[in-house]
């Protein structure tokens, strides 16, 4: 059987970093999020979200001396190269790809959360390390647009700020802040008051408390 390959890599493969220690386990975190919501008059309701990005962790080390019992491949980066390598990565703020050889792990879109190393007694020159990473989706909204004869449009896509006209009205969905919709749909989430301005009314005293399905309406 072949031996598994642990890779990260930059989105445009320009760069690239086979892991040259195999971790002897790799723990998954996968679930779904949930979002408990009080109504006036109706109570408290569940809505389930959808699936929550998984987290990867696992360790191992970075060998200063390559060892034909643990290592992978001969031509081994320095151990303090290499760290150098994935700190440059994780303060670049950017996605990388994620490819474990053989699994279902295949050129996930990741990013770098947690990134721990330390030398010890007794291995001298070798950096043994931790890493945690999340998975990765570009970010996508949802916003009611109407059109010259009155209908809504539903919209879905990647947000880009541009210079389109702002929608006329928009539908609060679960985990909507008045910043995040103020950015969806005005192009600066500093704008928010004013959409709280816009509809007091319907939001309420505490403009903390939105309410999925509520209708507001959007400042030009």
């Amino acid at each position: 059987m072949a031996s598994l390959q642990f890779w990260l890599k930059t989105v445009d493969e320009k760069e690239r970093l086979r892991l040259p220690v195999n971790p002897e386990q790799i723990s998954v975190k996968s679930s779904y999020g949930y979002e408990d919501v009080q109504v006036t008059q109706l109570g408290e309701y569940t809505v389930i979200g959808e699936a929550v990005l998984r987290e990867f962790s696992f360790g191992a080390f970075f060998p200063r001396d390559y060892h034909p019992g643990y290592c992978e491949y001969e031509d081994l980066l320095k151990p303090w190269d290499t760290v150098e390598k994935i700190e440059t990565w994780m303060n670049s703020r950017k996605p990388l790809r994620f490819n474990v050889t053989g699994t279902k792990i295949e050129e996930l879109m990741v990013t770098i959360r947690s990134f721990q190393y330390s030398e010890r007694a007794g291995n001298p020159g070798d950096v043994f390390y931790e890493l945690e990473l999340k998975e990765y989706k570009k970010v996508e909204f949802r916003q009611v647009e109407t059109s010259g004869s009155g209908k809504a449009m539903v919209i879905t896509g990647e947000y880009r700020p541009d210079t389109k006209v702002p929608p006329a009205f928009y539908f609060v969905v679960p985990r909507d802040t008045l910043w995040k919709i103020a950015q969806r749909t005005l192009g600066n989430g500093d704008r928010w008051r004013e959409i709280y301005a816009a509809n007091e009314k319907v939001i309420g005293k505490n403009p903390d408390r939105l309410v999925p399905g509520q209708k507001l309406v959007i400042p030009s």
